[in-house]
Formats: structure tokens, sequence, C-alpha cells
């Protein structure tokens, strides 16, 4: 959908009669339907699958076309279809050869960040949605009516997405295909920068720039991991307001005395060099840590109106009680580790981890967790990222105990890289997996088949004092949920 361009400004768009958004059920979708119900234009849409969100969708209001026909898209005046969707889509080719204006999910997402007075764009490789759930929480839990687009289910606003009467905005920024170039931050928030999308970039410079000019397009202040080095490089030209976090004392927001503890992670916040008051997080690990602190530098200058706030606007019992209470209430968005159940006392949870960096911080916080035996099942997520990142994905995994693979899905490519979970597989020593018949085409019954023995191994060696984790981003937590099913 990258060739979708339109030169629409916001108030064109808000002059539009009828919008129809193709893929209205996707997450990315919910939130952009909300914000431009709520501004009172008519919108319907179409998806394929009955959900949670389509039903929610619908409760709003909101006419939804169950199944993609032609038919659907008429007397709309602008068409947004979501970035799953593909070029034969029926109601897409009937918009091209109808003439009715088309514009890509990321434009209109751009446009909704501009009409807002404050917003906030999280970014970086890793990490996105819980540091943009944390923000979010702690601003519920000041009171303000934001609006938020998210990639992950977040319980205090009831899903992906809210639309608020406020001028403040939390925003999920995603480097992918360079969307987030589309998007007008005010503040924006840079938690990492690694070697990923590799399909699209072709080298870790290629992305680091594309972060310098997400950058460049920030207005009022940019917020960034002082630590990582990659980041550093990116923000390294920027000339306004700008404020770090991380783990060196250097930074203008820190941590000290930091404690795992189970699922729960408590630290010392330290601000400007000087130790303020314990900060409780119930999600586990290092790297929740920095994504708390880029969520509250963020959260601090949109409730102080300053880049760095005097050491006063801490010293305010209020300015405490949000903080702390909005991080202590934020239990992880859906996906992010997250506890499905317990089995036969093995723990079960579920992690959209799909790069070594993020299977890394998974398996070490799962590791510091006290548990017997550590399981990860892992499935590879496209063939692109599977051959290029082949090693890297080799050796994170070997942190687990045990280390289970599905077959690779494939999602938008084909496989041209002939690369297999074999080929991962006889990377990691004692690794488990069911080989596939590569004559025969990834579809969803070889994938029930795949699922179906990576649950029934589970199930007949896992023991009481193990935890078991489903990783990727494709569709393996269905394996965990199966696993409490049965």
């Amino acid at each position: 959908m990258n060739n979708l361009r339109t030169s629409l400004s916001a108030q064109d768009v808000f002059n539009k009669k009828h919008i129809h958004l193709i893929g209205i059920g996707g997450s990315g979708m919910y939130p952009l339907a909300q914000i431009l119900h709520s501004k009172g234009i008519y919108i319907t849409g179409s998806d394929n699958n009955e959900t949670e969100t389509l039903d929610a969708v619908r409760k709003m209001g909101v006419k939804v076309f169950l199944g993609h026909r032609p038919e659907n898209i008429e007397s709309a005046d602008l068409i947004v279809p979501s970035a799953a969707i593909a070029d034969s889509n029926p109601e897409l080719t009937a918009a091209k050869q109808s003439g009715i204006q088309l514009m890509p999910r990321s434009e209109l997402l751009g446009i909704i960040t501009e009409m807002h007075d404050n917003t906030v764009c999280v970014a970086g490789t890793h990490g996105k949605t819980t540091a943009s759930g944390m923000l979010t929480q702690i601003l519920v839990s000041a009171g303000i009516d934001l609006s938020a687009v998210i990639g992950g289910k977040l319980e205090c606003i009831g899903g992906s997405g809210i639309a608020g009467k406020s001028g403040v905005m939390v925003c999920e920024a995603c480097e992918f295909n360079d969307t987030f170039l589309s998007l007008y931050p005010d503040i924006s928030v840079i938690l990492n920068i690694d070697a990923d999308h590799l399909d699209y970039f072709g080298t870790l410079e290629n992305i680091i720039e594309s972060f310098r000019k997400f950058c460049g397009m920030t207005t009022k202040t940019l917020i960034y991991n002082g630590d990582d080095p990659n980041t550093l490089k990116a923000a390294g030209e920027f000339r306004k307001n700008k404020i770090t976090f991380g783990m060196g004392k250097d930074n203008t927001y820190s941590a000290g005395n930091i404690i795992q503890n189970g699922r729960n992670t408590s630290y010392t916040l330290i601000y400007a060099g000087k130790k303020l008051w314990d900060i409780t997080l119930s999600v586990a690990g290092m790297h929740n840590v920095l994504n708390s602190l880029a969520a509250i530098a963020a959260a601090s200058q949109i409730l102080s109106g300053d880049a760095a706030p005097p050491q006063s606007f801490f010293e305010k019992e209020e300015t405490k009680r949000i903080l702390t209470d909005g991080l202590k209430t934020f239990t992880g968005a859906v996906r992010r580790f997250e506890f499905i159940g317990t089995v036969n006392g093995c723990d079960i949870f579920d992690d959209y981890a799909h790069h070594p960096a993020e299977i890394e911080a998974t398996l070490t916080t799962a590791k510091n967790m006290g548990y017997n035996r550590v399981w990860a099942v892992f499935q590879p997520f496209t063939y692109s990222r599977t051959s290029i990142l082949l090693d890297g994905f080799a050796d994170v995994l070997q942190l687990a105990d045990i280390t289970v693979l599905t077959d690779i899905m494939g999602s938008r490519e084909t496989n041209t890289y002939n690369i297999y979970t074999e080929d991962l597989a006889k990377k990691i020593p004692d690794c488990v997996y069911f080989k596939q018949d590569k004559q025969i085409p990834e579809s969803d019954e070889t994938k029930t088949k795949n699922f179906n023995e990576v649950q029934k191994y589970l199930l007949e060696h896992i023991q009481p004092g193990d935890t078991v984790i489903t990783m990727g981003c494709g569709d393996v937590y269905k394996i965990a949920k199966q696993m409490i099913q049965q």
C-alpha cells in the first residue's frame, strides 16, 4: 500500500461526508475509527473476521460489513485501507476504478497527530507498545482526557486506542516502511534503534538515518535513550530540547537500587542526579525499567509544561501519586510478557518478541524469576527476517533451558530465501521441532497440525515449577491459550 499518497490536509479529511475503512477491525485501524467518529464524521468499515474489536466498533454506532465486496464502498468519498490489505482486495480495486480518493492508513494517522497540540510519538525498534501503554496509564491516572493509538490492547482504555477531548495524544510510532515519517510529533521518544526490517531498510545505517529524520520532525522535545549508541547517532544533530533516560548517571532520568521480585520490579527514580522516590512496576525486566523512565520523562513534560521540570515539580505529592500509581497499575499490554495461566504447576506466558534483542530481554527476565526450567516456544516470522537474523536467533534462544520451534510464518512473503525451521534448529543444541514437508506450502491446515504437535509435546514434558513462554509476532499465542483450554 506504499504507493498510495494524497495531498489532503486535515481540513480536507474532516470535510469528507463518508470515510470507509478497509480492515476496520485491526488494532491499528480501530483507534482511527474512534477518533474520526468522535469528530462527527460518518464512518463505515469492513473486515473478514468477527472479533471483539469489531463488536466494539459496532457499539460505537459504526456500520460494519463482514467480508470485502465492491458494494461496501458505495457513497464513500474517502477510502482508507489498513497496511495489511492486498492490492487485489475487491473494495480497493473498486475504489481505484471509480476514482474515489484513497489514503494510506499511515497518512491518516499523521493527520490525526497533527490535530493535537501535544502529540507524543513513541518510537524505537523494541518496547514501543509497552512504553506507550505506560505513558497512557500515567496520563489516565492524572485525569487527562487524552487520545491514544497503541499497537496492543490496554486495559485502562479498553482496547488499542481512545478518542479524547484534550489536545494530548499518545501515538505509537512504527518505523516499518518509514511509517513514522508521516507523523507530526510534538514530543518524540526514541527507546532504542536496532537492525530490523532489513528487507526494507537494507542496512542498520539506513535505519538510523530514518530515525534521524524522525527526530528532525519533532517540534518541542526529543526524549531518547542516552545509553544506546545507535540512538545517540540519530539524535546527535537535534538542536531543540533534548532529554535523556537510561542507566548511566549522566542521563536526565535514571534508576538506582533495581530489584526484581517475581513479576514485579522496583527501583529508585533519579532526576538530574537527585534521588526522588521508589517506583514499583507490575511488570518484570530491566527493559521495562527503561520503558518506564521514558514514560516518566514524557508524562512529566505533559503535566508540568516544561521539558526539564524544576525539582519543585517532583516534590509535589500529586506528582509522586500520579507517576507511582500510574506505573504500578500498569500490568502490561496484551502479548507483552502476558501471563496466560498455569497448567500442571507450570506458568504460561505469551510475548510479542520477534527480534533477537527482544527475545534476549524476555528470556533474561524469565531466567531471573526463579523457575526450574524456562521453555522458549518460538515462531519465526517472515522468511527474510529469519534468514537475515538466523545466527542472532540461534544465539539468544540458547538462553532458554529448552527451545521448541514452530514452522516459519511467512505472512506477506513467499519463501524465496529457501529458509526453514530446520535451519534454525540445527544451530540450537537439543532444540525441539517437528520436521515439515518442504514440498507442502504453508497453509492453515499445516499450521494447525504443527501447533498441535508442539502443544502435545509441551503438555507431555512440562513439570511443576517450569514456565513456558510462547514468542513471536504471528499467531503463536494460540498454543499458549490452547494449553490453558486443554
